[in-house]
C-alpha cells in the first residue's frame, strides 16, 4: 500500500471525450474535479472553449473554471499552485482529486514542478522583436528546432509568445528549456499516488472526423456572436493569450474582414487538429501514462477498470 494518499490525471487530446468520462465518473466514485485546461480558466468564453454547459457543472462541479477574466493571463506556475491546494482540500475532505483536461504543459508543471527560468530580458526580447519583424515567427521557430527539438516540436509554428520565450531561455542560459525542466529536483515530486490515465485514439482519422464536427457545432451555437459579445465587454486584443485560444483567433480574424467564414471554419479545424497532435506528442511521451482507446463505446468502464479505488 502507498504511503500516499491516491490522486488521478486524466488526460487525453481535444475531442477524446475526457470531460464526459469525468463527469461520469464522479457519479460513481468519490472524487472532486479539477480543470486542467488553459482556456476554460476565462469566463465568457464558453463556446470556443467547448466548457462544460451549466447542466453538466451541476452535475460535476469543476474547479478552476471561470477563476480570471479574458483580459488576464495565468501561467503554468499559478495553475500549479492552485492545483496543489486544491488537491490538498479535496483529500483533507476524504475525498480523489481527479484531474482532467489537455494542457499538457500543467500536468507537467504540477508532476515535475517549474525549474528556475531566468526572468524576461528586456534587451533580448527586443532582439527578438527584431528577428521576428524581419524574418517571421517560423524562421525563430525553426532556430529553436536546431537547439531545442523537443520544446519546438510542442510548440506550434505560430505560437509567438511561446517560441520567443523558448528561444530567450537558450540565449540567457545555454541550456534547452527542456533540458532545464528535466533538471527538476526530486523535491518537487507530488506527495500522491497518482494513476495517469491518457485517452489516445486507436485510429486518428476518427478523432479528425469528431474535430471538425464539433468545430463546426461551435459556428452554429454562435461562436461569432461569442467573441462580438466579448468585445463589446472587455477591453481585448488579438495578442492577449486568451484571443490566441483556437477558434478565437480564426474568429478574431473574420471579423476583422481577414478571411472568409468558410477560411475561418477550414482554418480553426486545421488549428485544432494541429493542438491535437501537439497534446498527442506530449502524451506518447509519458511511459507513466495507462494508455485507454478513446474511440470505445465502453470508454467509461475502460477507464475505471484501471483505477485502483
Amino acid at each position: 500500500m502507498s504511503q500516499f494518499p491516491p490522486a488521478i490525471f486524466l488526460m487525453g487530446p481535444t475531442a477524446s471525450g475526457k470531460t464526459g468520462v469525468a463527469v461520469e465518473l464522479a457519479q460513481t466514485l468519490p472524487v472532486e474535479l479539477i480543470s486542467v485546461d488553459s482556456a476554460l480558466v476565462y469566463r465568457d468564453m464558453d463556446i470556443g472553449t467547448a466548457k462544460p454547459d451549466a447542466a453538466t457543472l451541476l452535475r460535476a462541479p469543476h474547479h478552476l473554471i471561470d477563476i480570471i477574466n479574458p483580459t488576464e493571463a495565468y501561467s503554468a506556475a499559478a495553475f500549479r499552485h492552485d492545483a496543489l491546494r486544491l488537491m490538498a482540500d479535496i483529500t483533507a475532505r476524504g475525498k480523489i482529486p481527479l484531474l482532467v483536461g489537455g494542457t499538457m504543459l500543467y500536468f507537467k508543471a504540477l508532476r515535475e514542478g517549474l525549474s528556475d527560468l531566468p526572468v524576461a530580458d528586456p534587451a533580448m526580447r527586443a532582439e527578438l522583436d527584431a528577428i521576428i519583424a524581419a524574418h517571421g515567427i517560423a524562421y525563430l521557430h525553426a532556430q529553436l528546432a536546431e537547439v531545442d527539438a523537443e520544446t519546438a516540436a510542442r510548440l506550434s509554428p505560430n505560437d509567438t509568445q511561446r517560441i520567443q520565450r523558448a528561444m530567450e531561455i537558450y540565449r540567457l542560459t545555454g541550456q534547452p528549456m527542456s533540458q532545464l525542466f528535466r533538471q527538476q529536483s526530486e523535491a518537487a515530486a507530488l506527495p500522491y499516488d497518482i494513476t495517469s490515465v491518457a485517452l489516445l485514439p486507436d485510429d486518428r482519422a476518427v478523432l479528425h472526423r469528431r474535430i471538425a464536427t464539433r468545430f463546426e457545432q461551435m459556428m452554429e451555437q454562435g461562436l461569432v456572436e461569442e467573441l462580438r459579445r466579448l468585445r463589446d465587454k472587455y477591453p481585448l486584443y488579438p495578442e492577449l493569450p486568451a484571443m490566441r485560444c483556437v477558434g478565437y483567433r480564426q474568429a478574431w480574424q473574420f471579423m476583422e474582414g481577414e478571411i472568409s467564414q468558410a477560411q475561418l471554419v477550414e482554418t480553426g479545424i486545421i488549428a485544432t487538429r494541429q493542438l491535437a497532435k501537439r497534446q498527442l506528442t506530449w502524451l506518447r511521451s509519458m511511459p507513466e501514462n495507462i494508455a485507454i482507446d478513446c474511440l470505445a463505446d465502453d470508454l467509461t468502464q475502460r477507464v475505471r477498470d484501471v483505477l485502483p479505488l
